[in-house]
């Protein structure tokens, strides 16, 4: 009877599998909170590559193998922001809810997120989030309907129930996302006064839910 090495070294395979991906994910990590800590102090525009490796302690060759660009990175920091909307989003959805709460919740998650940068860095990610958008659209047309801010949500309510089944909540979803891009880069310049971020988009949204609600129920 053959001995069981395959299987060892299957075994062996996939837990080596499992630790390089643990390793490169706390590598990017790592280059992505180093470039923030960056920009927060000198700035954005000021700051190089060469920059974020040496406060990193990683070469440049490394660097270039997770971004292309400096400018991916700086994506990656909104991409950090979204991640706490959704995961809101997605525990108020294990319990009973309704729309408005949360994105509400959302959002205010979304802003105590974006509060840790200076309004430059986060008016910044906002432009180059526009901008990644666009080529991805270049590559594969529109994004699907889970992969926005509030795609799981809006979903969910139309199959409870909450929002009319003619509704395109894709199309909602997109909208939705665009306000709250427009809203952030307003708001880091100082447009909204006193208002927070969160109750200013929150009412943008809400109004847009109720005029598709409407529109539906005509």
């Amino acid at each position: 009877m053959a001995p069981a090495r395959p299987a060892k070294s299957a075994d062996h395979g996939q837990r080596r599998a499992s630790f390089q991906r643990a390793r490169s994910h706390e590598t990017k990590r790592m280059l992505v909170q180093a470039a923030m800590a960056l920009w927060r102090t000198n700035g954005y525009a000021t700051t190089t590559v060469a920059d974020i490796c040496t406060a990193a302690g990683v070469s440049k060759a490394l660097f270039y193998f997770y971004f292309p660009r400096k400018e991916d990175v700086l994506f990656e920091v909104g991409v950090l922001s979204t991640q706490a909307a959704h995961r809101t989003i997605h525990t108020l959805l294990t319990k009973p809810y309704e729309i408005q709460p949360v994105i509400s919740a959302a959002l205010i998650a979304f802003e105590r997120s974006m509060s840790r940068n200076p309004p430059e860095l986060i008016i910044e990610t906002i432009l180059e989030g526009y901008r990644h958008e666009h080529r991805l659209m270049a590559e594969s047309g529109p994004p699907a309907a889970d992969t926005d801010m509030f795609g799981e949500l809006f979903c969910r309510a139309q199959s409870d129930g909450k929002l009319p089944d003619s509704v395109d909540v894709a199309h909602l979803g997109y909208l939705a996302q665009t306000m709250v891009s427009e809203g952030a880069r307003h708001w880091a310049a100082g447009a909204f006064g006193h208002r927070s971020f969160a109750d200013v988009v929150t009412d943008d949204i809400v109004a847009l839910i109720e005029g598709f609600a409407a529109r539906a129920a005509r």
